[in-house]
Formats: C-alpha cells, sequence, structure tokens
C-alpha cells in the first residue's frame, strides 16, 4: 500500500481527534463557500462521526460555517425507514441537522426506504443535478465535485457500504449503487469509488483499539482493494487523510 506518510495525523485522544475532524470540516466549508459559493459534503455514519456531528452542532464551531451555503449528502445509507435507529440520516439529524440553520433543501437523504435500485437510482440524479454532471465522471472544477467526504473504517475494512468480496467496491462507471450485504444480512445505498474519488478532499475517522490491527492492514499490508475496500480510496486530483488516534495507531509500523 502507497499511503504516503503526511495522509496520517495520529491524535493522541479520541476527543483530539473529533476536534482536529470539526476544524477540518469549518475550513473545508470556508474554502468551497469562498471558491464556488457552496460547500457539498457527503457524511459517515458510526459513532466517531456522530461525535463530530455532536461537536458541529456546538456555538463554537456551528458559527463559523454558513450553513445556508452548505449541501449535505451521505457516504451510504441503510435501506430503512429515515425515522428508524439504523438510519444514518437520522442519526445525523439528531446530533447536527437538527441544530444548525440548515435549509431543508440543502439536505439530500438517501431515501432507504424505498426500493434499494430505485433509492439508488434516484440518489445517483439528485447528486448529478447538485454537481451539474448530466454524464461520466465528477468534473474536477470547482462546484462539480464533492468538496469534502468524511468516511469511516470498519473491523472489516469496509468503508461507506464497500464490502469485502462484493462488487460495490469495484464499480467503475455508476456514481450510487444497491448492494444485498449478507455480512450484515441488509440491503445498503453506496457511493461508488467514481464520486469518492473525484473529491477534492476525503478524510477517514478510525478511533480506538479495535480498528489497530485492521488500519495496520489497511495502510501498510498487501493492496487488496476487494478483501480491503477501503484500500480503493484514493483521490486523483485531491487530498486524502486519516485521522486516526493513538489507539487505532498502535499497530503501525511507521513512526
Amino acid at each position: 500500500m502507497t499511503t504516503p506518510l503526511d495522509s496520517v495525523e495520529r491524535l493522541a485522544t479520541a476527543e483530539s481527534l473529533t476536534q482536529a475532524a470539526a476544524e477540518r470540516f469549518v475550513a473545508a466549508a470556508a474554502g468551497a463557500v469562498r471558491d464556488s459559493g457552496r460547500f457539498t459534503v457527503a457524511l459517515s455514519g458510526g459513532t466517531t462521526p456522530k461525535k463530530l456531528y455532536a461537536l458541529l452542532a456546538t456555538a463554537p464551531y456551528a458559527s463559523r460555517i454558513d450553513w445556508p451555503r452548505v449541501h449535505v449528502f451521505w457516504g451510504d445509507e441503510r435501506c430503512v425507514a429515515p425515522d428508524d435507529p439504523a438510519s444514518n440520516y437520522r442519526m445525523t439529524r439528531e446530533a447536527l441537522l437538527d441544530h444548525v440553520p440548515l435549509p431543508a433543501e440543502n439536505v439530500h437523504r438517501i431515501r432507504g426506504e424505498d426500493e434499494p435500485a430505485a433509492a439508488a437510482g434516484a440518489y445517483e440524479q439528485e447528486l448529478r443535478r447538485t454537481l451539474a454532471a448530466s454524464a461520466g465522471a465528477p468534473s474536477s472544477r470547482s462546484g462539480g465535485r464533492f468538496d469534502l467526504v468524511l468516511l469511516g473504517m470498519g473491523d472489516n475494512g469496509h468503508t461507506a457500504s464497500l464490502f469485502p468480496r462484493l462488487t460495490a467496491v469495484r464499480e467503475n462507471r455508476k456514481w450510487v449503487v444497491a448492494e444485498y450485504v449478507a455480512e450484515v444480512s441488509m440491503w445498503r445505498v453506496t457511493l461508488t469509488p467514481v464520486v469518492i474519488n473525484a473529491a477534492a478532499e476525503v478524510v477517514f475517522l478510525v478511533s480506538g483499539a479495535e480498528k489497530a490491527s485492521m488500519l495496520h492492514r489497511v495502510l501498510e499490508g498487501p493492496r487488496d482493494p476487494d478483501l480491503l475496500p477501503a484500500q480503493i480510496v484514493a483521490p486523483g486530483e485531491g487530498r486524502l487523510t486519516w485521522l486516526v488516534d493513538a489507539a487505532a495507531a498502535a499497530g503501525l509500523d511507521r513512526r
């Protein structure tokens, strides 16, 4: 794996990781609004991102973001209703969206309650409309791609809903796909590498000792994205950063 050394930022604690991620979010939003007049971000589910969203909802951070110019998307969603406890949208709404002045029309959720393939197709069209790309891959021009994609990493090396040995990680045309994940007995809708790797900035958030072994494999082991989907993330014309706390970084060889 050829992850640049400067793309891995170690933080002492989970709390300092969350603060560093909040600063990244604020900076990315300010830069995007300055350059294109808006900020498009794809959010992640999970415990670590939830802590980030709760922090962003507090006055010291929320007051620094031009919320009416923010457009919120999601990297993936479980195929459940939006009020289901498993919904990434619900988690984000409760932790962040309900507490900041984000216009309702700027919230672009995946309709997990719909038939999975239909939900994926509708979400791709929504994303293409927002980024003004009727066909092909996202553009590298300002406003033509995600300004920021937030990702987590599962214990099995998955990210978003790109799971090991399934087809979504190999998708090279569609921006969004639906796939049944037997490992969790659930349909998922996910962004594909096509749109993730076109982003201006991608930030992984990885926290906890239980992630240490897998983080080592993903960052320092042999490259096998089919087995370790997080390895597929490599922005072609963007910046990739791994924000990891000391517990998650404990297995890394590079010091």
